[in-house]
C-alpha cells in the first residue's frame, strides 16, 4: 500500500532503540544492530514531531512500551501500561475512591493532569472531563502496538497544553486475521477479580489496496473493600490513635453525645466516639466497559490513500463511602420533635438561654402553629448507617471518529489531511446520599407518625435511637437520588505536508520539514438536577455541581525543520538543528507563540549527544474559566481555634473571632471533621494563559561495539510561570496563624455557630480563588538501558528505567512558600502533585527466552523512600508516619507459545507479597491518601495472579 512513500522513511531511529520497542514479527523484523524495519510501505508515527522521517534524529527523549512488553503486563486498560513508569505519576485511577471522577487520568511528571496530552496514533482525543483530561480507559489496548511517551514538552508539535509531553498510543496497521484473547486476575485473598476479553477481526481486500480491522472487547473489574485489608480495617489519627469521623451514631448534638442507653449526653471524645468510616470504602473500585474500535484505509489511487477510524466505549465505574449523614451542618431543630429526648431539650434550650418553662412549652407544642412552637440552631452530627453506604455510579458514553486522506504529492512531499469528532458524556448517579431540605423536613414532626408537612409523603425522622431506629419509610422519603451530566465535546480539523527539502551543506540525509493549519473546537457542560446543583442540599458530597457550560476554539499554523548540517566527517559523524513553531489564536485568551529549538551531535557513531528548549503558551480550560464558585472541601488534619488551643493566648483568640468564631465557641471549637474543612473556589474568567519554558540535554549510546546495548540519559528541567493554581491550606493558615497576615486570615470564614470550619454554605472555609500568580518546577534525569544478548539456550534481554528528581517545587503565589515535594508527602504535596514523587525510583525487568520451552520474566520496581514534609511541624505525629522506607516489587512472567496459535501467559504480580506503609488516614489528601495509606503509589491489594491465552488465525 502506498507504495511510493519512500522506502528509507521505514527505518525507527535510534531514539527509540534506547526505549526497547518491541514490534510484533507480522509488523517487523529484528536485524543486526538492533534496528527494525518495518515490512510494510505504511506511513510511520513518530511521536514528538510531524516530520515522518525516522532517519532524521529528533531531539526530545522519547519512552517507548513496546507490544512484548504490553503482553507481559497482560494489562486490562492503559493506566496499567504506563501508570508506573518512572518519571510518570498516575492521576486519578482504580485505586482513588474518596474523589474519584470514573475515568483514569495521566499526569507527567507530577505538573498536572490538565498540562499533558493523550494521543491515538498522534490525534488528539476527546477529553473526558471538564479540566480536558483524557480517559485512559478509552484506548483499545488489544490493538496497541505500542505506548510512546515524550516527557520533554511537546507543545510546538501538539499545542501548549503539552507541556509535560505527550502518551501517545498507536495502533497495529494492516492487522489480517482473527485474534481472540482473555485475561482473567485474581487477589491471592480472593477478592478484586478482573477479566479482560478482546476480538479482533481483520483482512486486506482488493489485492492488498485496503484493509479494514474491528476490535469489540469487554473488561471488568471487581472491587477490592478497605474492610478486606489489614493495612485500612480501622482509621488511624496522625497521633497513632483509632479515630475516625466526626458523623457519628449515636447522635452528636453541639459536639455531645446523645447515649441511649442511659438517656443521658456526655462530651464528644474521638478516640471513643467516632466513626470507623474505613471498611466501606473501595481500595479498587469496580469497572465494566465495553467498547469497540474499527479502522479503514483504502488506496484510491497511485500513492493516495483514504482512511477512517472510529471508536466507542461504554464505562461504568462505581465509588462506595461510608453511610451518608448530617455532617455537622447547621440544622433548625424543633423542641418539640417528638423524638427528641428531654436531656437533649434541656441541654439544647440551657445553651440557648431559654428558661424551663418555656422549653417544656416548646416541648409540648402540637405543631408549628401553635404559639410556644419553638426551633433552635444546632450543629448535628448523625451517621445515617441505616440506609447503607453511599454509592456513586458513573457511566460513560464516549465516542470519537475521524476521516481523512493522505498520501505523496511528489516523490519527497507527503500530505495528510484530517477531521475528528468525538463525544463523552459522563452520568454521575448518587444513591443513598440523602437530601437536606428533606431531613429537615422530616425533623419537624407532629408525631412520629406525622410530620408538621407532609409533603411529598414526609416521613418523621428519629435521629436519637443507636443506630437502628430511623425507619426505612424515612429512609425512602429523604434519601432520593441526584446526579449530574459532564458532557464535552472536541471537533478537530488538520491538515499537514511534510517531506525533504535536499540536502544542506554536507552528507546525503535530505532537510526534513513539516508545515500544517489546524481547528479545534472545544465544547463542556455540565447538567445537574435541582438538588445536586443546590449548595449544601444533597448530604455528604462536599461541593455542589451547579449546570454551566463554555466553549472556545483555537486556530492554529505550525511548522518544523530538522536540518542536517554536517555528516561523516571527523569529529562530527552527525550533526542536525531542529526547530518547530506554533501559532495560535484563542477566542478566550488571543494570540499566543510556541516553538522549540535544539539540536544532535553524534561524534562518533553510537555516540550521541542531544538537547532541546521549549517555550510553551498554555490558554485555560473550561473548569479554569467557567466552574461557578461553591463551597466544597479541602484537607486539614488540625484548625489552629480548635479546642483548648486559644486558651489563654489573647492573640490566637482574636485571630479565632475576627475569622467568625462566636466567642462562646473558643476553648470548645471542634476539630476539622475526618481531616476536611471547607474550602470556597471555583473558576476564574479573568485568568490569561501560563507560560512554560523547558530543556532536555541528554545522551544516547548505541555503540558499534557492543551489538544490542541502547543507552539513554536525559536532563529535564520545566518552569510553568503565571501558572493557574490554587493555594494550598497551609498557604494560607501559615501566614495568618504564624505571621499574622490580615490578608491571609481574611480568606479563613468559619461556623457561625460553633466556630468551626465545617458545616454549611454559611462556613465558607478557606476562600481560595484560581489565579495566575503561581509557579511550578521541576526537574530531574530519566536513564533508560537496554541489553539483549544471545546465548545458548535462546536469548537474555535486560530492560532499565529509571529516574531522579531533582525537584518538584509549587508556589502558588508570590507570598506563598515554594513547596518542595520530591521525596515528600502531606496534604501541601497531594494538593499538586497528585502523589508522592519519589527522589529515586527504577523498574527493572530481565527477559530469559528458552528455546522451545518460552519466556521468563522478573520486573522489579524500586521506589525510594519519602518523608513527611520536612518543612511542617511533626510535634504529636506518630513517628512511624514521618517515614516510609523504599519499596520494591517483584512481579514473575511465564510466557508459552502453546502452538503456532496458542500463547498463554501466566503471572504473579507481587509476589512477595509487600504490605504497604501505614502512615494514618490524615498525612495527605483524601483522593490520594486513603486507607491509611497512599494506594495510586504503593501496592495494597497484595500478592495477586493472572492468566491470558490468545489465539491468532
Amino acid at each position: 500500500m502506498l507504495g511510493k512513500f519512500r522506502p528509507r522513511h521505514y527505518l525507527l531511529s535510534t531514539t527509540l532503540l534506547g526505549s526497547a520497542v518491541c514490534i510484533s514479527p507480522a509488523y517487523a523484523q529484528d536485524v543486526p544492530g538492533g534496528e527494525t524495519v518495518i515490512e510494510d510501505a505504511s506511513p510511520i508515527v513518530v511521536t514528538g514531531s510531524r516530520i515522518q522521517n525516522p532517519n532524521l534524529e529528533q531531539s526530545s527523549p522519547v519512552q517507548v512500551v513496546g507490544e512484548s512488553e504490553i503482553g507481559l503486563r497482560q494489562a486490562t486498560n492503559a493506566e496499567e501500561l504506563i501508570g508506573d513508569l518512572p518519571g510518570v505519576s498516575p492521576g486519578a485511577n482504580s485505586a482513588v475512591n474518596n474523589g474519584g471522577a470514573g475515568f483514569a487520568s495521566l499526569n507527567l511528571r507530577g505538573v498536572g493532569t490538565n498540562r499533558n496530552l493523550v494521543l491515538l496514533d498522534g490525534t488528539r482525543l476527546v477529553p473526558s472531563s471538564l479540566l480536558s483530561e483524557t480517559d485512559l480507559n478509552i484506548i483499545p489496548v488489544a490493538l496497541i502496538e505500542r505506548a510512546e511517551i515524550v516527557t520533554g514538552g511537546a507543545s510546538s508539535v501538539y499545542g501548549a497544553d503539552a507541556i509535560a509531553g505527550v502518551a501517545n498510543f498507536i495502533t497495529k496497521r494492516d492487522f489480517a486475521g482473527v485474534e481472540l484473547a482473555s485475561t482473567v486476575g485474581i487477589t491471592e485473598r480472593g477478592d478484586g477479580a478482573r477479566y479482560r476479553f478482546d476480538v479482533t477481526v481483520g483482512a486486506n481486500f482488493d489485492d492488498g489496496r485496503g484493509n479494514a480491522v474491528l476490535n469489540i472487547g469487554y473488561q471488568k473489574v471487581e472491587p477490592v473493600f478497605q474492610g478486606g485489608r489489614a493495612v485500612s480495617r480501622d482509621t488511624y489519627f496522625l497521633d497513632g490513635s483509632l479515630v475516625g469521623s466526626g458523623t457519628t451514631t449515636p447522635t452528636r448534638i453541639n459536639n455531645r453525645i446523645y447515649n441511649p442507653a442511659d438517656g443521658a449526653l456526655r462530651d464528644y471524645v474521638g478516640s471513643r466516639d467516632a466513626y470507623n468510616f474505613a471498611p466501606a470504602n473501595y481500595f479498587q473500585t469496580p469497572l465494566e466497559r465495553y467498547n469497540m474500535f474499527g479502522a479503514a484505509q483504502y488506496e484510491v489511487a497511485d500513492g493516495i490513500e483514504i482512511y477512517a477510524k472510529g471508536m466507542f466505549t461504554r464505562s461504568k465505574v462505581q465509588l462506595s463511602l461510608a453511610s451518608s449523614g448530617m455532617f455537622g451542618d447547621t440544622w433548625q431543630l424543633p423542641l418539640n420533635n417528638p423524638f427528641l429526648p428531654d436531656a437533649v431539650r434541656s441541654e439544647v434550650c440551657a445553651s440557648n438561654a431559654i428558661s424551663a418553662a418555656d422549653c417544656a412549652a416548646a416541648g409540648a407544642a402540637t405543631s408549628p402553629n401553635d404559639p410556644a412552637y419553638r426551633e433552635v440552631a444546632a450543629v448535628i452530627n448523625r451517621r445515617f448507617i441505616e440506609a447503607g453506604p453511599r454509592i456513586r455510579n458513573l457511566t460513560t458514553n464516549q465516542f470519537q471518529v475521524w476521516a481523512g486522506v493522505r498520501g505523496s504529492i511528489t516523490d519527497a512531499i507527503d500530505f495528510d489531511v484530517y477531521g475528528l469528532h468525538g463525544e463523552s458524556d459522563r452520568k454521575n448517579s448518587n444513591i443513598n446520599w440523602g437530601l437536606k431540605s428533606r431531613v429537615q423536613q422530616a425533623l419537624r414532626a407532629n408525631s412520629t407518625t406525622e410530620c408538621a408537612d407532609p409533603a411529598n409523603g414526609c416521613v418523621p425522622i428519629n435521629l436519637f435511637g443507636d443506630g437502628t431506629d430511623i425507619s426505612q419509610e424515612a429512609i425512602a422519603f429523604f434519601n432520593q437520588p441526584a446526579g449530574s451530566t459532564v458532557s464535552t465535546r472536541l471537533s478537530v480539523v488538520s491538515g499537514s505536508i511534510s517531506g525533504e527539502l535536499g540536502n544542506f551543506l554536507a552528507g546525503e540525509t535530505p532537510i526534513g520539514f513539516a508545515l500544517g493549519a489546524e481547528y479545534r473546537k472545544y465544547g463542556a457542560s455540565q447538567v445537574s438536577d435541582v438538588a445536586f446543583g443546590t449548595q449544601d442540599e444533597v448530604l455528604g458530597t462536599g461541593a455542589p455541581s451547579p449546570s454551566f457550560s463554555g466553549t472556545y476554539d483555537v486556530k492554529e499554523i505550525f511548522g518544523e525543520l530538522i536540518v542536517p548540517i554536517v555528516e561523516d566527517v571527523p569529529g562530527i559523524y552527525s550533526l542536525t538543528a531542529e526547530a518547530g513553531i506554533r501559532l495560535s489564536d484563542y477566542s478566550n485568551t488571543g494570540t499566543s507563540t510556541t516553538w522549540k529549538a535544539g539540536g544532535t551531535w553524534e561524534p562518533f557513531r553510537g555516540y550521541k549527544l542531544r538537547g532541546i528548549y521549549q517555550h510553551s503558551v498554555r490558554s485555560p480550560n473550561i473548569s479554569e474559566l467557567f466552574t461557578p464558585i461553591t463551597t466544597g472541601l479541602a484537607n486539614l488534619a488540625e484548625d489552629p481555634c480548635q479546642g483548648s488551643s486559644p486558651v489563654g493566648n489573647a492573640a490566637l483568640t482574636a485571630i479565632c473571632i475576627a475569622q467568625g468564631a462566636p466567642p462562646g465557641t473558643i476553648g470548645n471549637i471542634p476539630s476539622p471533621s475526618s481531616g476536611q474543612i471547607n474550602q470556597t473556589a471555583g473558576g476564574n474568567p479573568n485568568l490569561d494563559v501560563e507560560i512554560a519554558d523547558s530543556y532536555t540535554l541528554g545522551l544516547v549510546v548505541t555503540p558499534p561495539q557492543v551489538p544490542g546495548l541502547a543507552i539513554t540519559a536525559d536532563y529535564y528541567h520545566i518552569k510553568i510561570t503565571d501558572a493557574i493554581t490554587l493555594p494550598t491550606p497551609n498557604d494560607v493558615f501559615g501566614p495568618c496563624f504564624e505571621e499574622g497576615d490580615a490578608a491571609a486570615c481574611a480568606l479563613i470564614r468559619r461556623n457561625p455557630l460553633n466556630g468551626s470550619l465545617n458545616g454549611g454554605g454559611d462556613t465558607p472555609g478557606q476562600i481560595a480563588l484560581l489565579t495566575n500568580q503561581g509557579t511550578i518546577t521541576t526537574s530531574g534525569v530519566d536513564l533508560r538501558i537496554n541489553y539483549g544478548l544471545p546465548t545458548g539456550f535462546g536469548r537474555l534481554n535486560f530492560d532499565l528505567s529509571g529516574n531522579w528528581t531533582e525537584q518538584s517545587k509549587f508556589k502558588a503565589s508570590p507570598t506563598s512558600i515554594n513547596r518542595e515535594c520530591v521525596g515528600q508527602y502531606s496534604t501541601n504535596c497531594g494538593f499538586f502533585a497528585g502523589e508522592i514523587t519519589p527522589k529515586y525510583s527504577f523498574n527493572v525487568r530481565a527477559t530469559a527466552q528458552i528455546d522451545d520451552f518460552g519466556d521468563i520474566s522478573l520486573l522489579w520496581r524500586w521506589l525510594d523512600g519519602a518523608d513527611y514534609e520536612r518543612i511542617l511541624d511533626a510535634e504529636g505525629i506518630e513517628p512511624d508516619y514521618l517515614h516510609i522506607p523504599s519499596y520494591s516489587y517483584f512481579d514473575l512472567t511465564y510466557r508459552a507459545k502453546v502452538a503456532d496459535i496458542f500463547t498463554l501467559t501466566l503471572s504473579v504480580q507481587n509476589l512477595l507479597d509487600k504490605n504497604p506503609p501505614l502512615v494514618s488516614n490524615y498525612v495527605g489528601t483524601t483522593a490520594l491518601n486513603s486507607g491509611n495509606t497512599y494506594p495510586t503509589t504503593y501496592d495494597v491489594l497484595g500478592r495477586r495472579y493472572s492468566l491470558t491465552a490468545s489465539m491468532r488465525f
